[in-house]
């Protein structure tokens, strides 16, 4: 795609629906990110995810996907050594079946990116604003100064040469984005990153409209679909407790002389 000129649409998903619905939409590529962890499991952070929730989320997103590249996070030092990422590498695509693993960082997983690809994992990078690391680095743009504009081009160029087929960059100035995009040979996957990056991914949940609070500045809500579900359960709600639901429409019957056999020989109701 990156090839041809053709702008990659990556989305997040976390289980069979949503994957279900993406694949219809016609997504090439899905992430089952560890943003899972605050948007499913209701968590303040990714720090908490593992391994198993990864593998669990995998399968299910995989049930539901049928052309899509399925992506599928590390967790929080899951990738701390190269056995480490091996064994969790091993579990992700052995057990959740996920396709392909995005790994946070620079330079410093380079080995570990190495060590991973020369043995068959195919491995997307993630680079700029890395939640892992939101307790050392800040929820905030990344590499505006030189110095560290010059660092995200290295580790870009250091990961693709250890064999990373993709990159993330999240929350880097656009035009440093675009030229990473312009200088590897892999496809950049923007998100907060500009229009020109190779593709963009978003979180199902910010997509959406799903929850109540603001979204952040890089996302763009595509729908309301939370507004609409908090009136539908409404209604729901109402109508049950006015008797309205259900009616004879949702009502399965039975000929009367048939309740009577049932009923027969019965005590009177007091």
């Amino acid at each position: 795609m990156k090839a041809a000129g053709e702008k990659i649409a990556m989305l997040t998903a976390y289980d069979f629906a949503s994957a279900l619905i993406a694949e219809r939409a016609g997504v090439p590529m899905l992430l089952v990110g560890d943003s899972l962890g605050m948007v499913m499991h209701g968590h303040d952070t990714t720090l908490p995810v593992t391994v198993e929730d990864m593998i669990l989320h995998a399968r299910m997103v995989m049930r539901g996907s049928r052309e899509a590249l399925v992506v599928v996070d590390l967790p929080f030092l899951s990738y701390a050594t190269k056995q480490d990422a091996v064994t969790a590498a091993r579990r992700v695509m052995q057990e959740g079946g996920g396709q392909a693993l995005k790994l946070e960082g620079g330079i410093e997983i380079v080995p570990v990116v190495r060590h991973l690809t020369e043995r068959g994992v195919p491995v997307m990078g993630h680079l700029g604003l890395t939640p892992q690391s939101q307790h050392q680095i800040g929820l905030r743009v990344q590499a505006r100064e030189a110095a560290a504009a010059r660092r995200l081009m290295d580790d870009a160029l250091a990961l693709e040469a250890a064999g990373a087929f993709a990159l993330v960059l999240e929350v880097v100035p656009a035009p440093l984005a675009e030229a990473v995009s312009r200088r590897l040979t892999i496809p950049v996957i923007g998100i907060g990153a500009g229009a020109g990056c190779d593709g963009q991914v978003q979180v199902w949940h910010d997509v959406l409209g799903l929850f109540d609070e603001k979204s952040p500045r890089h996302a763009r809500r595509f729908a309301e679909i939370g507004a609409e579900m908090t009136q539908a359960v409404g209604q729901y709600v109402a109508e049950v407790r006015d008797g309205m639901f259900p009616t004879q429409a949702q009502s399965a019957s039975m000929p009367s002389e048939v309740l009577e056999d049932a009923l027969r020989d019965l005590p009177e109701l007091s």
